[in-house]
């Protein structure tokens, strides 16, 4: 490190002028006083340091500062950045050999990656060339972070090279980090790369495959294809198992957007299996590569656990009841608060004596009935309604709300359900309205889509199933759904001010879910079809409100989250209910889950009690790799482990096919006062960095009119003064 040292005034004509005055005519003065003294040498030396101390002042009008200049001995620097992100791999650059090929972005750049393109720059400067996005798991591009760490690492850095497609998609705005190099004097040469436009490609977005599945019954598969052809047409999608199940269906491809739909696949048999959805390769489609997508399922043998609470054995209530037991899937137990029966029951074995009484009796149920049952004596107590609550919120179980033209669900407003009714009810009409002419339900555009209401395949067929089901003769006194509640079907005439009549409402509540049937014709689906719609429905809804309460199950553990299917770099919210041996909740304890990535590491999630009367505990894991997730639940009070696992959906924000950002490369050049070059200009490039200046010496300047060792040299000097002229007796 080469420095020299320099002492600079910021004079003007006018301060050298007045301190010229004053050093002269203080020079005269004490000339004349040394004179008068008989030329004494005390009075001398005491006039040499008033003449001193007047000269000082005088400089320092003159604003003296000491400048010392270094200078590196090193060579300049300049660094290349180049991305190897997956988007690069995106074919999509004219070959230069054949015009009729496409070459990828990583091979348009080849030449710029290599040593020996910018060896005629190496006798003047360094030049180093630094890779970045192509860590391993890495599925996100970060531009920010290369340029805000390069003048940290070069020291001595005079300029940039920036070669990407400009696609970023992590970290903060790199035109943040521009600016800082701006303010260094550092600019940023920028070699866009890709087209702009995306090319022709049909891709498969995503799997939706549910966490697990019943042998027996009907999964449903949903799935996205976006494609960006000009034009519609119709493909097979080819549904594969691990066990050699295969499922096809074929899908209309809308032009230039993404087509959602789904398919059904019914396992035969459990365990564990992958699915792999195939699109088939379209003639334009320039990118085959992601026209497949694979996910884990388990399939396994259930029995939900349902309970059912009516007073009057009506004919909604029969029937049901009728098609849960028939389910395979469903062990059902029923509570007849029947008044005209010698005692609370029932004619066989499923029905139960008495309303569950405790914690551990209660969280047995899955999903809950409530028909035309309300708060009085011999039915519900408030403490049963408390329960049902805590059941719902805590336990994610779910409760059907099915009320008949008694009115008797009116009194639970009430109580702690009021909260759970996903509508509001018109108390001056308990009993409901009944009309000769038979109703009809009407799907809205949320019903149209929901899992619940499909009865048929297709959508089409589903409306039609719809329109044709039998009408109903009564239905409840319904004043408009609640904030936050999904309608799913309406009345198809009856309207008030707030619109159609909502008949079919859904809602989230706590961790369960909560559903209001308003009529009590369900049972008269039957009629011509025998059991087609009327059982399909009811399993649906069953399967619905507890699909999330038993994605993971022991015998005193229970574990959930959401969503169900999470994205890389999501946020997993994870409940996990706990029993002690005896079936009561644990009130307190210490709940951890042991989550493994697919590449091995492994961290620890601390649950914190949420619930202590429900035995709920919460966590929170933040996915960062694609896969299936090991999960390993541990319970130090009551010893008991869970291994269960769940899938991560690879991350769409970094793949190839994207289409480049040239604007994000011109502005990152434009900040920074560089130049944008396309990849051909090599030559121009190289010259550009031959022509950077040298850097800028670092200078470091002590101002010493300001300094507090000058004031310490005038005061010093003051004091000296003052004690002569006492020793000489002048004071």
């Amino acid at each position: 490190m080469e420095f020299t040292r320099t002492l600079t005034f910021l004079w003007t004509p006018w301060s050298l002028a007045i301190s010229a005055v004053i050093v002269l005519v203080t020079a005269g003065l004490c000339l004349l006083a040394w004179q008068r003294s008989g030329y004494a040498k005390s009075q001398g030396i005491l006039e040499f340091i008033r003449l001193s101390i007047v000269v000082l002042l005088a400089a320092m009008l003159n604003q003296p500062e000491w400048v010392e200049e270094f200078r590196p001995e090193e060579k300049p620097q300049v660094v290349i950045l180049v991305d190897d992100s997956s988007s690069m791999k995106t074919q999509d650059v004219e070959s230069e050999v054949s015009g009729s090929t496409l070459a990828t972005r990583q091979e348009a750049i080849a030449e710029l990656t290599d040593n020996e393109a910018w060896s005629s720059l190496t006798d003047r400067m360094d030049v180093t060339i630094q890779h970045f996005g192509n860590a391993e798991g890495t599925t996100r591009t970060d531009l920010f972070t290369p340029l805000k760490q390069a003048p940290e690492k070069f020291t001595n850095l005079i300029g940039a090279v920036l070669i990407s497609d400009g696609d970023w998609n992590e970290g903060q705005p790199p035109v943040q980090a521009a600016t800082s190099l701006r303010m260094k004097e550092i600019p940023v040469f920028t070699v866009p790369v890709g087209s702009p436009v995306r090319l022709p490609d049909v891709e498969l977005l995503s799997l939706g495959a549910p966490t697990f599945g019943v042998a027996g019954k009907a999964v449903r598969i949903p799935f996205t294809i976006e494609s960006t052809l000009p034009r519609e047409f119709i493909t097979t999608v080819t549904l594969k198992t691990s066990d050699s199940d295969e499922v096809t269906r074929d899908v209309r491809i809308a032009p230039m957007s993404r087509t959602s739909d789904s398919l059904l696949w019914n396992p035969q048999s459990t365990g564990d299996f992958t699915l792999t959805l195939t699109v088939p390769k379209h003639a334009d489609d320039t990118l085959p590569d992601n026209n497949e997508l694979t996910a884990p399922i388990a399939i396994r043998e259930e029995k939900l656990k349902v309970l059912v609470v009516e007073s009057f054995p009506r004919w909604e209530y029969r029937y049901l009841r009728n098609a849960l037991s028939r389910d395979p899937g469903v062990e059902v137990s029923c509570l007849l608060f029947h008044p005209e029966l010698g005692k609370v029951g029932g004619g066989n074995k499923d029905y139960i004596k008495e309303f569950p009484s405790g914690l551990d009796e209660l969280s047995k149920f899955d999903v809950v009935f409530l028909g035309d049952v309300g708060l009085e004596d011999g039915q519900l107590t408030t403490e049963n309604c408390r329960l049902l609550k805590g059941l719902v919120e805590h336990q994610a179980s779910g409760l059907v709300f099915m009320p008949g033209f008694r009115g008797k669900q009116m009194s639970l407003g009430e109580t702690e359900l009021d909260d759970l009714l996903p509508v509001v009810m018109d108390e001056l009409q308990p009993d409901g309205w009944g009309s000769r002419t038979p109703g009809h339900f009407e799907l809205t555009e949320l019903g149209r889509r929901s899992l619940l209401t499909r009865l048929a395949d297709t959508r089409d067929d589903n409306l039609s199933v719809w329109e044709d089901l039998p009408g109903f003769q009564w239905y409840a006194a319904v004043v408009r759904a609640k904030t936050g509640c999904e309608t799913l079907a309406v009345h198809q005439d009856i309207t008030n001010r707030h619109g159609r009549i909502p008949l079919l409402v859904t809602r989230t509540f706590g961790a369960g879910k909560v559903l209001f049937m308003g009529t009590d014709g369900a049972w008269r689906w039957r009629e011509g079809v025998e059991d087609k719609y009327h059982y399909r429905f009811w399993g649906q809804v069953v399967r619905w409100m507890a699909y999330q309460r038993n994605m993971a199950r022991g015998e005193t553990m229970r574990l959930y989250y959401a969503p169900d299917q999470p994205q890389v770099r999501q946020t997993l919210v994870l409940h996990a209910n706990v029993m002690e041996s005896s079936g009561e909740p644990l009130a307190k304890g210490d709940v951890t889950a042991r989550i493994t990535a697919p590449s091995g590491q492994a961290e620890t999630v601390r649950f914190t009690s949420a619930g202590d009367e429900w035995g709920v505990f919460d966590g929170r894991f933040t996915t960062e790799e694609p896969g299936k997730h090991q999960v390993k639940l541990f319970c130090k009070q009551t010893n008991a482990t869970l291994d269960t696992s769940f899938f991560v959906q690879g991350d769409a924000a970094e793949t190839a096919g994207k289409p480049a950002r040239p604007e994000v490369m011109e502005e990152l050049a434009r900040v920074t006062r560089g130049k944008v070059l396309s990849t051909d200009k090599r030559e121009e490039l190289v010259q550009l960095l031959g022509n950077l200046p040298e850097p800028s010496p670092s200078i470091r300047r002590v101002q010493l009119w300001s300094h507090p060792a000058t004031a310490g040299v005038i005061l010093l000097l003051l004091t000296v003064f003052w004690i002569g002229r006492k020793s000489v007796g002048l004071v």
